[in-house]
């Protein structure tokens, strides 16, 4: 007699035959000639029987022949009604795509991916899923770079560059671990810029770094993380925050891409975001050193000024000035020049 675990094992092998046998079902190949029509490679049926099977089978290849005789309105009429009527079938996916890729030669750009993410998301076991995702890539970036969705396959629509930022998206969550994937993030940091979107790009570019270390695209992902931050400082006398997020990714640029040919560049950004950040020390120190005789405060400041930059401009003037207030703090007189301004008072007579 078998025990208990034995028939649990045996069942579960069952189990394991019966999943494999539908995966290599779900993964028929559907081969079209002109002389024979559709037929279905790989051994197994197509989902339907009877009457179902041979008018599904009708309009598949009604379809096709409209479309190599040039007649799209047909063929996308007969592919719909595959889609609608046997969704279960083998025909069902190749009838999306179809229509997808017809879509896409009249420039209806949204019809197009609306068929395409069909395939993705309801058949991912076919064949075509790779071929898919690069077309939605395709129509993404022709929407990003300006090409506009046609009404009716005839009458251009408004530029919709938002609309391929968010097909990247879908990119990205269909395919997370194809090469696709980092292009896409990439491409939707460049259309935030575009759009001037600053804080949704660094949000890409810092997806990107984190979850694509080794792609050849994260040196330039982390320069244009370190550029971007760089432009959203309004000077010395504001908040210094992106300053410094500038700062670290323009180090981390240069310290984990060395031989990148980028990296004249990044030296350039990170001398200009260092010099704003010291020089914000500065202007602190100032306040408090003429404004407010507080010396113990002004001379924490200056020192930070030269930690930031040291070996610069500004690391020489705050120099001279924690002097004065280091001679100003013990009693001493200050060297000629560095005083504290007074402050210029008002009478009225």
């Amino acid at each position: 007699m078998p025990t208990t675990f034995a028939r649990a094992l045996g069942a579960f092998s069952l189990l394991i035959s019966a999943l494999c046998l539908l995966a290599g079902t779900a993964r028929a190949d559907l081969v079209w000639a002109p002389e024979t029509g559709w037929r279905i490679e790989g051994g197994v049926l197509s989902g339907l029987t009877g009457t179902d099977g041979s008018r599904a089978l009708e309009l598949m290849n009604k379809a096709r022949s409209a479309e190599e005789r040039g007649s799209e309105r047909t063929a996308l009429r007969a592919y719909a009604k595959v889609a609608k009527k046997y969704p279960t079938s083998v025909y069902a996916p190749e009838a999306y795509y179809r229509s997808g890729m017809l879509r896409l030669e009249r420039k209806q750009y949204y019809d197009a991916f609306t068929a395409l993410q069909r395939v993705a998301a309801v058949y991912p076991n076919t064949k075509r899923f790779d071929e898919v995702i690069g077309e939605e890539y395709r129509i993404a970036a022709a929407l990003l770079n300006g090409k506009r969705n046609r009404l009716w396959g005839l009458i251009p629509s408004f530029r919709n560059r938002q609309m391929g930022i968010g097909y990247f998206e879908i990119v990205l969550h269909n395919a997370p671990y194809s090469d696709y994937a980092p292009l896409a993030l990439m491409n939707i940091a460049t259309g935030h810029l575009r759009l001037h979107n600053s804080y949704e790009a660094l949000d890409a570019l810092d997806r990107m770094i984190n979850a694509y270390p080794q792609s050849v695209l994260a040196p330039d992902a982390y320069l244009k993380l370190a550029q971007t931050n760089a432009k959203l400082v309004d000077g010395p006398l504001y908040d210094q925050a992106a300053t410094k997020e500038a700062i670290t990714y323009f180090q981390d640029f240069m310290i984990l891409f060395p031989n990148d040919p980028k990296v004249p560049e990044a030296a350039k950004g990170l001398d200009e975001v260092k010099q704003i950040f010291a020089e914000s020390k500065m202007k602190i120190g100032d306040f408090y050193f003429e404004h407010r005789r507080n010396y113990v405060a002004a001379k924490v400041l200056y020192n930070e000024a030269i930690t930031a930059y040291p070996d610069s401009p500004v690391a020489a003037r705050a120099k001279e000035k924690l002097a004065a207030v280091e001679a100003l703090a013990a009693g001493k007189p200050a060297p000629a020049g560095s005083h504290p301004k007074r402050k210029k008072r008002f009478f009225l007579f």
